[in-house]
């Protein structure tokens, strides 16, 4: 019989050696993703010659899919086997993804490379969140996840400048790709040999959870509940896929609407940066502030302010105007990001909150599709102007529906 002095202990100080390994190990994560930000756009158009927006996308479209797809079964699996062992799968997965990049061919194997760097994203992105949440107990978690997604996107942002750079110096390909694979072998060896299994620590909170919805649920009932019959588990999933949506169309198109107006491959890299980077340090305010404030206030703002962003980037047409706007945008993205997550787990029972996790991150990835789609689609039809329009108005109707049905889910608060 398992004693209480030999229980996982919660909270983020008892555990802060094994938190921070994990903030790391997502940092790496993080960096895979960014290595493609300023260049794969650029790539599309100038060695494989695709002169239409849907067609330059389809990568993102193949990213969102797979790594939407993904982070459902991640919760799932992590449940079931451990959430290490789906960690070391997602590192696993990337392996080929830099080589693919470097030596692709032609634009088929650019979108194979992103179906893997979906799976890759989807498994361990979504474990290192899962583990995070185990470890840090229910008071903290607007901090931890602040911590969490300030990591990754802050790895983003640098590892986008530093490919712009790399690209603007010795081409295109192969140099950016360089770092990907750095990346890659540096987390797949700290998370096969230090980082530590976390479900156990879920196990103990569930014993003495209270709240509605508790105990086992079977996973339709939990992604019933996440998506449209728990009104803020809903809420967050709604918001989580136009926040993202609206990210596809900053990853995919606006390199090139910077290439269009004559910007450098340093300036396009720095506008392409300075977004997650305003972002990922955002969280660090954002995340833990939510503690104390409430995590609805952030989401409704957040997302309203990215609506005002997309409007500026639409009506600008140089180098402060977008590095102002991107400030603004990275800012309401910092309000959401954080806060969202950090909602799914107050309202989610341990024994089903990793599930419940995926279905979110479902939702919310799968917004890179859905933007990716509909912005290919409007920019060829009527421009890319045209397109950031389309995502600010839907950006602004998904932070109006928050705030409509929404509730408060921090007890604190």
């Amino acid at each position: 019989m398992t004693t209480t002095s030999s229980a996982p202990r919660l909270g983020l100080g008892v555990n802060a050696a094994q938190f921070t390994l994990l903030v790391v190990v997502n940092a790496l994560v993080g960096g895979v993703l960014g290595s493609e930000r300023t260049v794969l756009p650029l790539l599309a158009e100038r060695e494989f010659g695709l002169t239409a927006y849907t067609a330059a996308l389809t990568y993102i479209l193949a990213f969102g899919a797979t790594k939407a797809a993904t982070n459902f079964f991640a919760g799932t699996l992590s449940d079931r086997y451990g959430r290490k062992r789906v960690l070391l799968a997602g590192w696993l997965v990337a392996i080929p993804i830099p080589a693919m990049l470097i030596w692709a061919p032609n634009w088929g194997w650019i979108v194979a490379a992103n179906v893997l760097l979906g799976v890759n994203q989807g498994l361990a992105w979504s474990t290192t969140v899962i583990m995070k949440i185990d470890l840090a107990g229910p008071h903290r978690r607007g901090l931890a996840m602040g911590l969490n997604e300030a990591a990754g996107y802050l790895a983003v942002a640098a590892t986008a400048m530093a490919t712009g750079a790399l690209a603007a110096q010795f081409g295109l390909r192969p140099a950016p790709f360089l770092l990907a694979a750095a990346y890659i072998a540096l987390g797949l060896g700290l998370s096969a040999v230090l980082v530590r299994e976390t479900r156990g620590h879920a196990r103990h909170e569930a014993t003495t959870h209270t709240g509605s919805h508790a105990g086992e649920l079977s996973t339709g009932q939990v992604f019933a509940l996440a998506s449209w019959r728990e009104p803020a588990l809903a809420s967050a999933s709604q918001a989580g896929m136009v926040n993202n949506l609206n990210d596809g169309l900053a990853w995919g198109l606006f390199p090139v609407l910077f290439a269009t107006a004559g910007l450098s491959l340093t300036q396009i890299g720095a506008l392409a940066a300075l977004y997650p980077a305003v972002w990922g340090l955002g969280q660090l305010a954002t995340g833990p502030a939510s503690d104390r404030y409430g995590r609805k206030p952030f989401i409704v703002a957040g997302m309203l302010l990215q609506a005002a962003a997309l409007a500026l980037i639409a009506l600008a047409d140089d180098f402060t105007a977008w590095a102002a706007a991107a400030v603004l945008l990275g800012a309401g993205t910092a309000a959401v990001y954080p806060t969202l997550l950090a909602a799914i787990s107050d309202v989610a029972h341990p024994t089903w909150r990793a599930r419940a996790v995926g279905i979110y991150r479902l939702w919310r990835d799968g917004g890179f599709a859905v933007g990716a789609l509909l912005a290919g689609i409007v920019a060829d039809l009527a421009g890319i102007r045209a397109a950031v329009w389309v995502v600010a108005a839907l950006t602004a109707a998904s932070g109006l529906l928050a705030w409509a049905r929404m509730y408060e889910t921090h007890a604190r608060a």
